[in-house]
């Protein structure tokens, strides 16, 4: 799911001007890269086979950093990796996306170094191929 992710959001160029000309989504933060960036979260996935089929309940967060100052910038990068993910037709290796959406667009502030963050939680259901 993530190499689909990553493939629907790099191809965006809307999303790209936003995070300062490429759409950045990273497993780990990026050494010494400024925001507005993305990191993959937490993420969860638990057996919702039903009838004899083999299907899996993804919970998957993106963190998307802000400028400093700006806690803005990660609400507007995260609202439109909303747009870009929320209903969408991932293509899957090896499974099929049932269905995919936003449940969730949380922003908080570190309360250590005062920087901002927006976090998606993403709900899906995959379909064994």
């Amino acid at each position: 799911m993530r190499a689909a992710i990553l493939a629907r959001l790099a191809a965006d160029p809307a999303l790209a001007r936003v995070m300062g000309g490429s759409a950045r989504l990273y497993d780990e933060p990026p050494r010494g890269s400024l925001p507005v960036y993305a990191l993959f979260g937490d993420a969860e996935i638990r057996d919702a086979s039903v009838d004899g089929a083999e299907r899996h309940a993804h919970t998957l967060a993106l963190v998307v950093f802000a400028r400093p100052g700006s806690a803005r910038t990660a609400v507007d990068a995260a609202d439109r990796i909303a747009a870009l993910l929320a209903g969408s037709d991932l293509a899957l290796t090896g499974h099929a996306l049932v269905t995919l959406r936003v449940a969730a667009l949380a922003v908080t502030r570190d309360a250590r170094s005062g920087e901002a963050r927006a976090t998606l939680t993403l709900e899906a259901v995959t379909e064994a191929a």
